[in-house]
């Protein structure tokens, strides 16, 4: 194998794959970063055996072939080398050391032969669809801050990601939930989702979903394929394959609130940058936000055994009983930080039930948050 390219199509590329590459692997050839050259390209692939991603960049090919060389070291290398440089590379006769080369920087590699490195791409797809980059970006966007990290409950540790028909239209819906708080956000379903399964795509997949999709354009037709086992996002040069969560997502639609009828309707920004201020004196044990409502006036307050009190106060939109009711003061931040209008709307029933946030600006998310005792 022997090939020229420029530094900056390799580091764009190999930026994309090495983020799959556990730092710790128990198996070797899961440090490595699979390069192969042909018809012009280089193509690279990396996986954890849950996850892989592949992505192919133009090269000045001089010698076809295939090796891996661990992915970590060879994006520092190609990281710190000038702007602009060309950037060879080459495998000895033998195949075990590759020769990365750029002006008069010269370093080699131990490679591991191509044949050991795994491929969980196989198996077919039973349902394809395209969507737009800016719609999924918004679907994992609008929830992916609820998913949960207790690896007990592995099956909340992604998006729900399923079609359903909604005010007689078929829509694509996502939601995410950690037991605390619940977010959902839905779209018209793309031609194609009709009848796929209903599918939990992990966090970490998420995570490199949305980094891909931040680095393109939002304008972008993105290929999905899925089955109940695996699903593949092409975006670009890119293709991401990731195996799914095997369980059952829970019956989200029951602890949706269908009959909080008390609307306070509050600033936005204002309300976040309160909350924000006020939680600067709650202790990591209690992060609790008191919130009380009463003739169009929100205050809220913070008290803190070991550092004192803070209260601040709003003006809202309220004409119900007034009410007092607690919030973790992060959970809040988070849901605030994913709202897109200058509004939001908190419908809330008695201080120990569920409240439903809606966003002003869009009808087609909705937040649920639990309360805490204050």
């Amino acid at each position: 194998m022997r090939i020229i390219i420029e530094r900056s199509n390799l580091l764009k590329s190999l930026s994309h794959v090495h983020r799959v590459v556990e730092r710790r692997n128990t198996i070797p050839i899961l440090s490595n970063v699979l390069l192969r050259t042909e018809d012009g390209a280089l193509r690279l692939k990396a996986t954890d055996l849950d996850l892989e991603i592949t992505e192919s960049v133009a090269a000045t090919g001089e010698q076809e072939g295939a090796t891996t060389v661990p992915a970590h070291l060879l994006y520092d290398i190609v990281r710190k080398l000038p702007d602009g440089a060309e950037v060879k590379l080459s495998t000895n006769a033998d195949g075990n050391q590759m020769t990365v080369s750029s002006g008069r920087s010269n370093f080699r590699l131990q490679c591991l032969p191509e044949s050991d490195f795994p491929d969980i791409t196989a198996g077919a797809l039973s349902h394809a669809f395209t969507i737009k980059a800016a719609e999924l970006s918004r679907l994992i966007d609008r929830t992916h801050f609820a998913i949960s990290t207790e690896e007990t409950r592995y099956y909340l540790n992604g998006i729900f990601l399923h079609t359903i028909e909604a005010d007689g239209e078929l829509k694509l819906r996502a939601v995410a939930t950690d037991g605390h708080r619940l977010a959902r956000a839905e779209m018209p379903a793309p031609a194609g989702s009709e009848g796929m399964p209903g599918i939990i795509i992990p966090r970490k997949t998420v995570g490199e979903l949305q980094k891909l999709l931040s680095d393109g354009d939002d304008d972008a037709a993105i290929e999905v394929e899925l089955s109940d086992a695996k699903i593949r996002a092409t975006i670009g040069p890119v293709v991401l394959t990731s195996k799914l969560i095997d369980g059952t997502f829970p019956d989200y639609q029951r602890v949706i609130p269908q009959n909080n009828d008390k609307a306070l309707t509050l600033d936005r920004q204002s309300f976040s940058a309160a909350v924000d201020r006020v939680s600067t004196i709650s202790s990591e044990r209690g992060r609790a936000v008191k919130l009380a409502v009463s003739d169009s006036q929100l205050t809220l307050t913070v008290n803190s055994p070991d550092s004192g009190t803070a209260t601040e106060e709003l003006a809202v939109g309220y004409d119900s009983d007034d009410i007092e009711i607690g919030f973790n003061a992060r959970y809040l931040l988070d849901i605030a930080a994913q709202l897109s209008g200058d509004e939001a709307v908190f419908m809330l029933a008695d201080p120990g039930s569920p409240t439903l946030i809606k966003d002003g600006g869009d009808d087609a998310t909705l937040y649920v948050l639990m309360p805490m005792r204050v």
